[in-house]
């Protein structure tokens, strides 16, 4: 009987354990973006995002330790093309954030993941979902003397690397056993950086601080989410995660709020509601 009460309690513990660890995940992640944008103004977004690719690389390189020789090509082709979404997203979001702001740069990224849980669906709910989302996707790119269309434009080419990341992710955690893909594709990504880094680096020469920044925000936002969602899945259920990873714009728009100073009014904040409210309705209506 001992036993049979403690299972339960175990459980519970664990999916509490859990679910602090991804709400310190979204934490983390979203405070290295902020802190990488405290480096803009020296090395630009395409420098910060050299310095966090190098970081994410070594990291997961020494985590995975994929042995690369015995890679075949139909293990290769995904991993290289996760290696150009690893390339493509963050710079696309850096850009991103240093133009319309950390906020909503992240809630609109996270239309990709809302669009991989939506698509194919015709339930009522889903379709729901999906014009809410978009009515506050409207809110927020409401014409404004401060629009930033071109921000907003990176923004999107971010969620849509986003929704590829997730399902060339899931090829690869087919064809690749254990973290070696992503560690891979996080080595090559830092190769396709060097010279990007270096003409970035001799154009705006960096600071000490300013390497700093781009250290801590590679470690932040790439090993420590990366490391913390490992262990948080073996505590949660898979939906569980998936819906919680709903936290991260309003986590987003916290950190530009207290790192940055950057606000947003209530109509965004009400925006950024919806669609986190849309995902986690999608996420767990996909999983059932």
């Amino acid at each position: 009987m001992a036993t049979t009460e403690l299972a339960p309690r175990t459980r519970d513990k664990a999916r509490a354990t859990g679910a602090a660890m991804l709400l310190g995940s979204a934490l983390s992640n979203q405070a290295g973006a902020a802190t990488a944008a405290l480096a803009f103004p020296v090395l630009g977004p395409p420098g910060v995002v050299a310095v966090r690719q190098w970081v994410a690389a070594v990291v997961l390189l020494a985590i995975g330790r994929p042995r690369l020789r015995t890679f075949t090509a139909r293990q290769w082709w995904p991993v290289l093309g996760l290696a150009a979404v690893f390339a493509t997203v963050n710079l696309c979001l850096y850009t991103a954030i240093d133009r319309i702001g950390l906020g909503l740069a992240v809630t609109l990224e996270f239309l990709g993941p809302l669009a991989i849980a939506l698509a194919g669906s015709r339930r009522r709910i889903d379709l729901a979902c999906a014009v809410a989302a978009a009515c506050a996707v409207g809110v927020l790119m409401r014409p404004q003397p401060t629009t930033d269309y071109l921000g907003i434009g990176f923004a999107l080419v971010a969620a849509v690397c986003w929704a590829c990341y997730i399902l060339l992710n899931r090829t690869v955690g087919r064809r690749v056993p254990g973290a070696a893909g992503s560690a891979a594709a996080a080595g090559v990504s830092g190769l396709l950086y060097v010279p990007i880094g270096v003409i970035a680096m001799l154009h705006h020469p960096p600071t000490l601080g300013a390497l700093a920044a781009s250290v801590t925000a590679g470690l932040l936002a790439s090993a420590v989410p990366f490391l913390v969602d490992l262990m948080a899945l073996r505590r949660v259920p898979a939906q569980f995660f998936g819906a919680f990873m709903s936290v991260n714009p309003v986590m987003a728009a916290l950190a530009g709020l207290v790192v940055l100073d950057q606000r947003l009014d209530a109509i965004a904040w009400a925006a950024i509601g919806v669609i986190v409210a849309a995902n986690t309705v999608a996420v767990l209506r996909r999983a059932r």
